[in-house]
Protein backbone atom coordinates (compact mmCIF):
# COMPACT_ATOMS: atom_id res chain seq x y z
CA UNK A 1 0.00 0.00 0.00
CA UNK A 2 1.44 3.38 -1.57
CA UNK A 3 1.41 6.46 1.46
CA UNK A 4 0.74 9.63 -0.46
CA UNK A 5 2.13 12.46 1.91
CA UNK A 6 -0.05 15.86 1.68
CA UNK A 7 3.18 17.57 1.15
CA UNK A 8 4.43 15.83 -1.90
CA UNK A 9 1.01 15.73 -3.34
CA UNK A 10 0.69 19.31 -3.12
CA UNK A 11 4.15 20.15 -4.17
CA UNK A 12 3.62 18.24 -7.37
CA UNK A 13 0.55 20.29 -8.22
CA UNK A 14 2.15 23.56 -7.52
CA UNK A 15 5.03 22.42 -9.68
CA UNK A 16 2.58 21.64 -12.23
CA UNK A 17 0.86 24.50 -12.96
CA UNK A 18 3.72 26.75 -12.77
CA UNK A 19 5.21 23.83 -15.62
CA UNK A 20 2.66 24.35 -17.62
CA UNK A 21 2.07 28.08 -17.68
CA UNK A 22 5.54 28.43 -19.67
CA UNK A 23 6.21 25.31 -21.27
CA UNK A 24 3.80 24.10 -24.44
CA UNK A 25 3.43 20.55 -24.43
CA UNK A 26 6.03 18.95 -27.16
CA UNK A 27 3.52 17.31 -29.49
CA UNK A 28 1.16 20.62 -29.41
CA UNK A 29 4.60 22.30 -31.34
CA UNK A 30 5.52 19.62 -33.40
CA UNK A 31 1.33 20.04 -34.97
CA UNK A 32 1.38 24.25 -35.03
CA UNK A 33 4.84 24.02 -37.19
CA UNK A 34 4.00 21.45 -39.19
CA UNK A 35 0.55 23.33 -39.89
CA UNK A 36 2.60 26.91 -40.23
CA UNK A 37 4.99 25.10 -42.26
CA UNK A 38 1.76 24.55 -44.72
CA UNK A 39 -0.29 26.66 -44.21
CA UNK A 40 -0.60 29.03 -47.51
CA UNK A 41 -2.92 32.51 -46.28
CA UNK A 42 -0.51 35.20 -44.96
CA UNK A 43 -2.55 36.77 -42.34
CA UNK A 44 -3.01 32.88 -40.64
CA UNK A 45 0.81 32.06 -41.63
CA UNK A 46 1.70 35.10 -39.56
CA UNK A 47 -0.32 34.49 -36.60
CA UNK A 48 1.01 31.39 -35.93
CA UNK A 49 4.23 32.11 -36.52
CA UNK A 50 3.71 34.91 -33.48
CA UNK A 51 2.15 31.71 -31.53
CA UNK A 52 5.54 29.84 -31.80
CA UNK A 53 7.94 32.63 -31.16
CA UNK A 54 5.63 33.38 -27.85
CA UNK A 55 6.26 29.99 -26.78
CA UNK A 56 9.76 29.42 -27.42
CA UNK A 57 10.17 33.49 -25.12
CA UNK A 58 7.61 31.91 -22.60
CA UNK A 59 9.84 28.67 -22.45
CA UNK A 60 13.09 30.52 -22.67
CA UNK A 61 11.86 33.12 -20.07
CA UNK A 62 9.71 31.08 -17.35
CA UNK A 63 6.73 33.80 -18.35
CA UNK A 64 3.32 32.82 -19.32
CA UNK A 65 2.21 31.56 -23.09
CA UNK A 66 -1.00 33.68 -22.51
CA UNK A 67 -2.47 36.52 -19.63
CA UNK A 68 -5.54 33.96 -19.23
CA UNK A 69 -3.66 31.62 -16.95
CA UNK A 70 -6.54 29.68 -16.77
CA UNK A 71 -8.98 27.82 -14.04
CA UNK A 72 -7.48 24.96 -12.72
CA UNK A 73 -8.58 22.02 -13.36
CA UNK A 74 -7.13 18.80 -12.06
CA UNK A 75 -8.20 14.84 -12.91
CA UNK A 76 -6.98 12.84 -9.66
CA UNK A 77 -7.40 8.85 -10.33
CA UNK A 78 -6.97 7.36 -7.02
CA UNK A 79 -5.79 3.73 -6.70
CA UNK A 80 -8.04 1.70 -3.96
CA UNK A 81 -5.25 0.68 -2.11
CA UNK A 82 -3.49 4.52 -1.78
CA UNK A 83 -4.24 6.08 1.17
CA UNK A 84 -3.16 9.88 1.73
CA UNK A 85 -1.11 11.02 5.26
CA UNK A 86 -1.73 14.64 6.38
CA UNK A 87 -5.89 14.98 7.01
CA UNK A 88 -6.28 16.83 4.20
CA UNK A 89 -9.29 16.34 1.38
CA UNK A 90 -8.16 16.24 -2.23
CA UNK A 91 -9.87 19.62 -2.95
CA UNK A 92 -7.74 20.82 0.15
CA UNK A 93 -4.56 20.02 -1.14
CA UNK A 94 -5.25 21.10 -5.11
CA UNK A 95 -6.76 24.18 -3.83
CA UNK A 96 -3.13 24.68 -1.87
CA UNK A 97 -1.30 23.91 -4.55
CA UNK A 98 -3.03 25.59 -6.99
CA UNK A 99 -2.58 28.85 -4.57
CA UNK A 100 1.41 28.23 -4.31
CA UNK A 101 1.69 28.06 -8.01
CA UNK A 102 -0.77 31.06 -8.61
CA UNK A 103 0.95 33.58 -5.95
CA UNK A 104 4.55 32.36 -7.26
CA UNK A 105 6.78 35.76 -6.93
CA UNK A 106 9.17 34.43 -9.65
CA UNK A 107 6.26 33.58 -11.77
CA UNK A 108 2.60 35.25 -10.49
CA UNK A 109 -0.14 34.02 -12.35
CA UNK A 110 -3.22 35.82 -13.20
CA UNK A 111 -6.00 35.66 -10.75
CA UNK A 112 -8.89 34.91 -12.70
CA UNK A 113 -11.40 33.15 -10.68
CA UNK A 114 -14.39 34.41 -9.17
CA UNK A 115 -16.30 33.95 -5.95
CA UNK A 116 -20.22 34.60 -6.09
CA UNK A 117 -20.34 33.96 -9.68
CA UNK A 118 -24.28 34.98 -9.94
CA UNK A 119 -23.79 37.92 -7.84
CA UNK A 120 -21.20 40.35 -6.54
CA UNK A 121 -18.39 38.26 -8.30
CA UNK A 122 -15.56 39.05 -6.23
CA UNK A 123 -12.15 37.90 -6.98
CA UNK A 124 -10.72 34.84 -4.76
CA UNK A 125 -7.61 36.34 -5.50
CA UNK A 126 -5.31 33.37 -5.39
CA UNK A 127 -7.50 31.29 -8.44
CA UNK A 128 -8.87 29.06 -6.12
CA UNK A 129 -10.90 26.64 -5.53
CA UNK A 130 -9.70 24.50 -7.92
CA UNK A 131 -12.38 22.16 -10.50
CA UNK A 132 -11.35 18.66 -9.54
CA UNK A 133 -12.47 15.65 -10.50
CA UNK A 134 -12.07 12.54 -8.57
CA UNK A 135 -12.38 8.96 -9.86
CA UNK A 136 -11.30 5.78 -7.46
CA UNK A 137 -8.87 3.32 -9.74
CA UNK A 138 -7.75 -0.08 -9.56
CA UNK A 139 -3.56 -0.17 -7.85
CA UNK A 140 -1.72 1.98 -5.39
CA UNK A 141 -1.11 5.00 -7.17
CA UNK A 142 -2.32 8.30 -7.47
CA UNK A 143 -2.70 9.41 -11.11
CA UNK A 144 -3.08 13.53 -11.75
CA UNK A 145 -3.75 15.45 -14.76
CA UNK A 146 -3.24 19.58 -14.15
CA UNK A 147 -4.41 21.68 -16.60
CA UNK A 148 -5.35 25.53 -16.94
CA UNK A 149 -8.11 26.34 -19.10
CA UNK A 150 -8.70 29.51 -20.61
CA UNK A 151 -12.10 31.52 -20.60
CA UNK A 152 -12.02 32.36 -23.96
CA UNK A 153 -11.89 28.74 -25.27
CA UNK A 154 -14.00 27.66 -22.27
CA UNK A 155 -16.97 29.98 -23.04
CA UNK A 156 -17.58 28.57 -26.36
CA UNK A 157 -18.45 24.83 -25.03
CA UNK A 158 -21.15 23.49 -26.53
CA UNK A 159 -23.82 20.74 -25.96
CA UNK A 160 -26.72 19.22 -27.74
CA UNK A 161 -28.77 16.48 -27.24
CA UNK A 162 -29.39 14.99 -30.43
CA UNK A 163 -31.69 12.49 -31.71
CA UNK A 164 -30.22 8.70 -31.94
CA UNK A 165 -30.20 9.01 -36.16
CA UNK A 166 -28.84 12.84 -36.27
CA UNK A 167 -25.46 13.32 -37.33
CA UNK A 168 -22.82 13.95 -35.20
CA UNK A 169 -20.65 15.54 -37.86
CA UNK A 170 -23.02 17.53 -39.43
CA UNK A 171 -23.91 18.85 -36.10
CA UNK A 172 -20.21 20.12 -35.67
CA UNK A 173 -19.43 21.62 -38.27
CA UNK A 174 -22.71 23.58 -38.16
CA UNK A 175 -21.69 24.48 -34.76
CA UNK A 176 -18.16 25.27 -35.31
CA UNK A 177 -18.42 28.18 -37.31
CA UNK A 178 -20.72 30.51 -34.61
CA UNK A 179 -18.27 29.44 -32.39
CA UNK A 180 -16.43 32.32 -33.79
CA UNK A 181 -12.27 32.84 -33.66
CA UNK A 182 -12.64 33.71 -29.52
CA UNK A 183 -10.86 30.22 -28.74
CA UNK A 184 -8.08 30.89 -30.92
CA UNK A 185 -7.74 28.79 -33.59
CA UNK A 186 -5.47 26.37 -34.79
CA UNK A 187 -5.97 24.30 -31.27
CA UNK A 188 -7.78 21.26 -30.49
CA UNK A 189 -11.87 20.30 -30.77
CA UNK A 190 -12.51 17.53 -28.05
CA UNK A 191 -16.00 15.60 -27.83
CA UNK A 192 -18.06 13.88 -25.65
CA UNK A 193 -20.48 10.90 -26.67
CA UNK A 194 -22.88 9.75 -24.63
CA UNK A 195 -23.48 8.82 -21.10
CA UNK A 196 -25.25 11.32 -19.51
CA UNK A 197 -25.41 15.72 -20.03
CA UNK A 198 -23.16 15.98 -17.35
CA UNK A 199 -20.46 12.55 -18.35
CA UNK A 200 -20.59 13.86 -21.92
CA UNK A 201 -19.29 17.53 -21.36
CA UNK A 202 -16.48 15.65 -18.60
CA UNK A 203 -15.68 13.11 -21.53
CA UNK A 204 -14.72 16.01 -23.71
CA UNK A 205 -12.89 17.64 -21.54
CA UNK A 206 -10.85 14.97 -20.65
CA UNK A 207 -10.35 14.12 -23.92
CA UNK A 208 -8.27 17.43 -24.19
CA UNK A 209 -5.44 15.79 -22.13
CA UNK A 210 -4.70 13.06 -24.74
CA UNK A 211 -2.20 13.53 -26.62
CA UNK A 212 -1.82 14.96 -30.65
CA UNK A 213 -1.69 12.18 -32.92
CA UNK A 214 -3.61 12.92 -35.88
CA UNK A 215 -1.00 13.12 -38.52
CA UNK A 216 -0.25 9.26 -36.93
CA UNK A 217 -3.89 8.73 -37.28
CA UNK A 218 -4.04 9.77 -40.92
CA UNK A 219 -1.21 7.88 -42.29
CA UNK A 220 -2.05 4.12 -40.59
CA UNK A 221 -5.85 5.02 -41.33
CA UNK A 222 -8.91 4.00 -38.67
CA UNK A 223 -9.33 0.65 -36.61
CA UNK A 224 -12.92 1.89 -34.78
CA UNK A 225 -15.96 4.19 -35.40
CA UNK A 226 -14.79 6.45 -32.93
CA UNK A 227 -11.31 6.89 -34.82
CA UNK A 228 -13.18 7.32 -38.06
CA UNK A 229 -15.41 9.86 -36.46
CA UNK A 230 -12.05 12.23 -35.90
CA UNK A 231 -10.77 11.98 -39.27
CA UNK A 232 -14.28 13.24 -40.49
CA UNK A 233 -14.80 16.35 -38.16
CA UNK A 234 -10.74 17.15 -38.62
CA UNK A 235 -11.10 16.86 -42.24
CA UNK A 236 -15.05 18.47 -42.54
CA UNK A 237 -14.02 21.83 -39.51
CA UNK A 238 -10.79 22.29 -42.01
CA UNK A 239 -12.74 22.72 -44.83
CA UNK A 240 -14.54 25.08 -43.27
CA UNK A 241 -11.53 27.97 -43.76
CA UNK A 242 -12.01 29.61 -40.47
CA UNK A 243 -7.88 29.24 -40.28
CA UNK A 244 -5.83 30.58 -37.35
CA UNK A 245 -7.59 33.29 -35.25
CA UNK A 246 -10.76 33.55 -37.93
CA UNK A 247 -8.34 35.16 -40.44
CA UNK A 248 -9.03 32.75 -42.79
CA UNK A 249 -6.71 29.56 -43.88
CA UNK A 250 -6.11 25.83 -44.40
CA UNK A 251 -5.92 24.54 -40.21
CA UNK A 252 -8.30 25.74 -37.82
CA UNK A 253 -7.80 22.40 -35.78
CA UNK A 254 -4.50 20.38 -35.11
CA UNK A 255 -6.41 17.03 -33.61
CA UNK A 256 -9.89 16.29 -32.86
CA UNK A 257 -10.32 13.98 -30.01
CA UNK A 258 -13.30 11.76 -28.85
CA UNK A 259 -13.81 9.67 -25.84
CA UNK A 260 -17.36 7.86 -25.62
CA UNK A 261 -19.82 6.15 -22.96
CA UNK A 262 -23.01 4.00 -23.44
CA UNK A 263 -25.78 6.38 -23.36
CA UNK A 264 -30.07 5.98 -23.25
CA UNK A 265 -31.54 4.19 -26.14
CA UNK A 266 -33.27 7.49 -26.68
CA UNK A 267 -30.56 10.01 -26.29
CA UNK A 268 -27.36 10.77 -28.04
CA UNK A 269 -25.70 13.43 -25.89
CA UNK A 270 -22.98 15.46 -27.82
CA UNK A 271 -20.32 17.53 -26.07
CA UNK A 272 -17.77 19.75 -27.33
CA UNK A 273 -15.17 21.40 -25.78
CA UNK A 274 -12.66 23.22 -27.61
CA UNK A 275 -8.00 23.71 -27.00
CA UNK A 276 -7.06 27.28 -27.45
CA UNK A 277 -3.25 27.77 -28.71
CA UNK A 278 -2.22 28.20 -25.35
CA UNK A 279 -2.68 24.48 -25.18
CA UNK A 280 -1.84 23.95 -21.08
CA UNK A 281 -1.78 20.32 -19.37
CA UNK A 282 0.35 17.71 -18.01
CA UNK A 283 0.20 14.22 -16.09
CA UNK A 284 2.32 13.08 -13.20
CA UNK A 285 2.10 9.85 -10.89
CA UNK A 286 2.56 9.50 -7.28
CA UNK A 287 3.26 6.09 -5.20
CA UNK A 288 4.78 7.04 -2.08
CA UNK A 289 8.42 7.64 -2.96
CA UNK A 290 8.14 11.95 -3.36
CA UNK A 291 6.76 14.18 -4.98
CA UNK A 292 6.55 14.10 -9.12
CA UNK A 293 9.70 15.41 -11.55
CA UNK A 294 8.40 17.17 -14.22
CA UNK A 295 11.69 17.33 -16.67
CA UNK A 296 11.77 20.04 -18.87
CA UNK A 297 11.36 19.93 -22.17
CA UNK A 298 14.96 20.89 -24.54
CA UNK A 299 14.98 24.52 -26.16
CA UNK A 300 15.70 22.26 -29.56
CA UNK A 301 11.71 21.01 -29.85
CA UNK A 302 11.35 24.73 -30.68
CA UNK A 303 11.47 25.87 -34.08
CA UNK A 304 14.09 28.56 -33.85
CA UNK A 305 12.34 31.40 -35.28
CA UNK A 306 11.87 35.17 -34.84
CA UNK A 307 9.16 37.41 -35.47
CA UNK A 308 9.17 40.63 -37.59
CA UNK A 309 6.39 42.37 -38.69
CA UNK A 310 5.97 42.32 -42.62
CA UNK A 311 7.91 44.68 -44.93
CA UNK A 312 4.70 46.68 -45.49
CA UNK A 313 3.48 47.00 -41.88
CA UNK A 314 2.85 50.70 -40.87
CA UNK A 315 4.25 52.85 -37.73
CA UNK A 316 1.00 54.65 -36.22
CA UNK A 317 1.63 57.27 -33.50
CA UNK A 318 -1.02 56.92 -31.27
CA UNK A 319 -0.42 60.19 -29.51
CA UNK A 320 -1.07 62.29 -32.58
CA UNK A 321 -3.98 59.79 -34.25
CA UNK A 322 -6.93 61.73 -36.27
CA UNK A 323 -10.30 60.32 -37.37
CA UNK A 324 -8.82 61.02 -41.11
CA UNK A 325 -5.76 58.80 -40.71
CA UNK A 326 -8.22 55.98 -39.06
CA UNK A 327 -10.53 56.74 -42.26
CA UNK A 328 -7.40 55.73 -44.65
CA UNK A 329 -6.77 52.20 -42.72
CA UNK A 330 -7.93 49.22 -44.57
CA UNK A 331 -8.79 45.45 -43.73
CA UNK A 332 -6.12 43.22 -43.21
CA UNK A 333 -3.50 45.96 -42.77
CA UNK A 334 -0.75 45.75 -40.52
CA UNK A 335 0.03 48.34 -38.32
CA UNK A 336 2.69 48.43 -35.12
CA UNK A 337 1.30 51.04 -32.71
CA UNK A 338 3.65 53.29 -31.32
CA UNK A 339 2.54 55.99 -28.09
CA UNK A 340 0.11 55.23 -25.60
CA UNK A 341 -3.49 53.03 -25.35
CA UNK A 342 -5.84 52.82 -22.19
CA UNK A 343 -7.00 48.95 -21.30
CA UNK A 344 -10.51 47.95 -20.39
CA UNK A 345 -12.15 44.81 -20.19
CA UNK A 346 -16.08 43.10 -19.03
CA UNK A 347 -15.40 45.09 -15.50
CA UNK A 348 -14.32 48.38 -16.56
CA UNK A 349 -16.83 48.96 -19.48
CA UNK A 350 -19.45 48.05 -16.56
CA UNK A 351 -18.52 50.42 -14.27
CA UNK A 352 -18.42 52.82 -17.31
CA UNK A 353 -21.83 52.71 -18.30
CA UNK A 354 -22.95 52.51 -15.03
CA UNK A 355 -20.92 55.88 -14.01
CA UNK A 356 -22.42 57.51 -17.12
CA UNK A 357 -26.23 56.69 -16.96
CA UNK A 358 -25.66 58.31 -13.02
CA UNK A 359 -24.52 61.70 -14.35
CA UNK A 360 -21.60 60.81 -12.51
CA UNK A 361 -19.24 60.79 -15.02
CA UNK A 362 -15.89 59.10 -15.87
CA UNK A 363 -13.03 59.77 -13.12
CA UNK A 364 -10.54 62.42 -13.29
CA UNK A 365 -7.98 61.88 -15.34
CA UNK A 366 -9.73 58.97 -17.55
CA UNK A 367 -10.32 60.29 -20.90
CA UNK A 368 -10.79 58.32 -24.38
CA UNK A 369 -11.61 61.08 -26.41
CA UNK A 370 -9.63 60.34 -29.63
CA UNK A 371 -7.93 57.29 -28.11
CA UNK A 372 -7.78 53.53 -28.27
CA UNK A 373 -8.83 50.88 -25.94
CA UNK A 374 -7.12 47.47 -25.98
CA UNK A 375 -9.14 44.79 -24.16
CA UNK A 376 -6.25 42.78 -21.64
CA UNK A 377 -6.34 41.69 -18.54
CA UNK A 378 -2.69 41.46 -18.28
CA UNK A 379 -0.19 39.32 -15.70
CA UNK A 380 1.65 41.28 -13.06
CA UNK A 381 5.21 42.12 -13.94
CA UNK A 382 8.45 40.81 -12.57
CA UNK A 383 11.85 42.31 -12.12
CA UNK A 384 12.40 44.80 -14.69
CA UNK A 385 9.02 44.41 -16.78
CA UNK A 386 6.82 46.91 -18.03
CA UNK A 387 4.21 44.26 -17.31
CA UNK A 388 3.62 41.27 -17.38
CA UNK A 389 2.07 38.85 -20.47
CA UNK A 390 -0.31 40.80 -21.94
CA UNK A 391 -2.27 39.57 -24.82
CA UNK A 392 -5.70 40.56 -25.79
CA UNK A 393 -8.75 39.11 -24.66
CA UNK A 394 -12.27 38.32 -26.83
CA UNK A 395 -13.92 41.20 -28.21
CA UNK A 396 -17.21 39.92 -28.81
CA UNK A 397 -18.13 40.19 -24.62
CA UNK A 398 -17.40 44.22 -25.07
CA UNK A 399 -20.00 44.55 -28.24
CA UNK A 400 -22.70 45.75 -26.07
CA UNK A 401 -20.50 48.42 -24.72
CA UNK A 402 -19.32 49.49 -28.35
CA UNK A 403 -21.89 51.90 -28.92
CA UNK A 404 -21.80 53.70 -25.71
CA UNK A 405 -18.09 53.62 -25.85
CA UNK A 406 -18.12 55.36 -29.63
CA UNK A 407 -20.70 58.13 -28.93
CA UNK A 408 -20.48 58.64 -24.79
CA UNK A 409 -16.80 58.43 -24.68
CA UNK A 410 -14.77 60.09 -27.85
CA UNK A 411 -13.47 56.84 -28.41
CA UNK A 412 -11.65 56.19 -31.60
CA UNK A 413 -10.53 52.74 -31.88
CA UNK A 414 -10.54 49.47 -30.05
CA UNK A 415 -7.95 46.36 -29.67
CA UNK A 416 -8.77 42.84 -28.87
CA UNK A 417 -8.98 39.52 -30.47
CA UNK A 418 -11.39 37.65 -32.60
CA UNK A 419 -13.82 39.13 -34.70
CA UNK A 420 -16.75 41.03 -33.57
CA UNK A 421 -20.41 40.55 -33.89
CA UNK A 422 -23.10 42.78 -36.15
CA UNK A 423 -23.85 44.78 -33.61
CA UNK A 424 -20.44 46.02 -32.70
CA UNK A 425 -19.60 45.98 -36.61
CA UNK A 426 -22.91 48.58 -37.15
CA UNK A 427 -21.77 50.46 -34.45
CA UNK A 428 -17.75 50.79 -35.67
CA UNK A 429 -19.28 52.13 -39.00
CA UNK A 430 -21.45 54.50 -37.98
CA UNK A 431 -18.85 56.25 -35.83
CA UNK A 432 -16.29 55.80 -38.42
CA UNK A 433 -13.85 54.18 -35.96
CA UNK A 434 -11.97 50.92 -36.43
CA UNK A 435 -11.24 47.50 -35.19
CA UNK A 436 -7.73 46.23 -34.63
CA UNK A 437 -6.75 42.54 -34.12
CA UNK A 438 -3.95 41.43 -31.97
CA UNK A 439 -2.83 37.59 -31.85
CA UNK A 440 -4.60 35.88 -29.02
CA UNK A 441 -2.31 33.09 -27.89
CA UNK A 442 0.90 35.63 -27.97
CA UNK A 443 0.63 37.87 -24.87
CA UNK A 444 4.53 37.39 -23.79
CA UNK A 445 5.56 38.35 -27.67
CA UNK A 446 2.90 41.29 -26.91
CA UNK A 447 4.23 42.21 -23.61
CA UNK A 448 8.04 43.20 -24.76
CA UNK A 449 6.08 46.07 -26.86
CA UNK A 450 4.44 47.65 -23.92
CA UNK A 451 7.23 50.02 -22.81
CA UNK A 452 5.50 51.56 -19.42
CA UNK A 453 1.94 50.78 -17.57
CA UNK A 454 0.60 52.30 -14.89
CA UNK A 455 -3.38 52.07 -13.78
CA UNK A 456 -5.26 54.76 -14.05
CA UNK A 457 -8.65 53.91 -13.39
CA UNK A 458 -10.56 51.32 -10.73
CA UNK A 459 -7.26 50.02 -9.23
CA UNK A 460 -10.16 48.04 -7.17
CA UNK A 461 -10.56 45.40 -10.08
CA UNK A 462 -7.14 44.09 -10.15
CA UNK A 463 -6.31 43.02 -13.56
CA UNK A 464 -9.45 44.17 -14.99
CA UNK A 465 -8.55 48.01 -13.98
CA UNK A 466 -7.66 50.83 -16.49
CA UNK A 467 -4.14 50.96 -17.29
CA UNK A 468 -2.33 53.18 -19.40
CA UNK A 469 0.29 51.50 -21.87
CA UNK A 470 3.06 53.47 -23.25
CA UNK A 471 4.07 51.25 -26.29
CA UNK A 472 6.18 50.81 -28.76
CA UNK A 473 6.05 48.73 -32.57
CA UNK A 474 2.97 46.76 -31.09
CA UNK A 475 1.69 44.57 -34.19
CA UNK A 476 -2.13 44.54 -34.79
CA UNK A 477 -4.28 43.87 -37.85
CA UNK A 478 -6.61 46.39 -39.40
CA UNK A 479 -9.98 43.83 -38.55
CA UNK A 480 -12.82 46.28 -39.17
CA UNK A 481 -12.16 49.23 -40.97
CA UNK A 482 -14.30 52.31 -41.10
CA UNK A 483 -16.76 51.55 -43.15
CA UNK A 484 -17.39 48.79 -41.05
CA UNK A 485 -15.53 45.64 -43.57
CA UNK A 486 -14.40 42.82 -41.41
CA UNK A 487 -11.42 40.42 -41.96
CA UNK A 488 -13.57 37.54 -40.07
CA UNK A 489 -15.97 37.44 -42.45
CA UNK A 490 -14.04 37.97 -45.42
CA UNK A 491 -10.87 35.89 -44.55
CA UNK A 492 -13.02 32.44 -44.24
CA UNK A 493 -15.53 33.03 -46.50
CA UNK A 494 -12.46 32.84 -49.38
CA UNK A 495 -10.63 30.28 -47.97
CA UNK A 496 -14.04 28.08 -47.69
CA UNK A 497 -14.12 28.59 -51.22
CA UNK A 498 -10.33 28.01 -51.98
CA UNK A 499 -10.10 24.84 -49.75
CA UNK A 500 -13.47 23.34 -51.88
CA UNK A 501 -12.23 23.75 -55.01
Amino acid sequence: MATIKAEDFIASVADAFQYISYYHPKDFIQALTAAYEKEESPAAKDAMKQILVNSRMSAMGHRPVCQDTGIACAFVKVGMDARFEGGMTIQEMVDEGVRRAYLNPDNPLRASVLMDPAGKRLNSKDNTPAVVHVEMVKGDKVEVTCAAKGGGSENKSKFVMLNPSDSIVDWVVETVPKMGAGWCPPGMLGIGVGGTAEKAMVLAKESLMDPIDMQELLKRGPSNRVEELRIEIYEAVNKLGIGAQGLGGVTTVLDVKIKDWPTHAASKPVAMIPNCAATRHIHFTLDGNGPAILTPPSIEDWPDMEYEAAADAKRVDMNNITPEEVASWKPGQVLLLNGKILTGRDAAHKKIKDLLDSGEGLPEGLDFTNRFIYYVGPVDAVRDEAVGPAGPTTATRMDKFTEMMLDKTGLLGMIGKAERGDEAIEAIKKYKSVYLMAVGGAAYLVSKAIKDSKVVAFPELGMEAVYEFDVKDMPVTVAVDSEGESVHKTGPAVWKVKLAS
